[in-house]
């Protein structure tokens, strides 16, 4: 299979940045030119089929828009698996994209690396970084667990990240 370029790209889809939605320009068997490309994957993304290869869109969008696949990985600024949007998108390493990940569902408290413990009855703080869990310390108060957690993020140097951090958007609310 021969490496998808720009220019290939560029023949058979045509791209819509405001949208981000890939158009065909050719047809082939049921798909006719004009038709809205791709389909959901089983992870949530949109996928299209090209000359063999299935491609992720947004890595399509970026190669279509910059002539590049990103040596690393992209991130959905939003959050959001299908807005492909050349700027609801950025290059990122697989930290600063696993720290745009959305709360997981049973998190109760709203803040990532904040939970209540219930052998203490405190407020438990943490960060993860490379797979490994690092303790911020136990609190009284949730606030006080928000700022450690905020903290340690900032102390990591996460820029690009701060607006996403449920932490940090808990901390603005509080402070307005």
């Amino acid at each position: 299979m021969k490496k998808l370029t720009q220019e290939r790209l560029k023949e058979l889809l045509h791209y819509y940045p405001e949208t981000g939605e890939f158009y065909w320009k050719v047809g082939y068997r049921q798909r006719k030119v004009g038709d809205l490309a791709g389909y959901f994957s089983s992870r949530g993304y949109i996928q299209i089929g090209i000359d063999r290869g299935l491609y992720l869109a947004h890595r399509l969008a970026w190669l279509y828009v910059y002539g590049y696949f990103p040596e690393h990985g992209l991130d959905h600024i939003n959050r959001c698996k299908i807005d492909n949007r050349i700027y609801n998108l950025r290059e990122a390493s697989q930290s600063c994209n696993m720290r745009n990940s959305p709360i997981r569902r049973c998190n109760t408290s709203g803040v990532k690396g904040v939970c209540w413990c219930k052998r203490n009855s405190k407020w438990h703080s943490q960060r993860g970084i490379d797979r490994k869990v690092y303790h911020l310390g136990f609190y009284s108060s949730f606030d006080e667990a928000v700022c450690a957690r905020l903290a340690a993020e900032q102390c990591l140097n996460w820029s690009g990240c701060d607006s996403s951090s449920p932490a940090f958007k808990y901390v603005q609310k509080i402070l307005n």
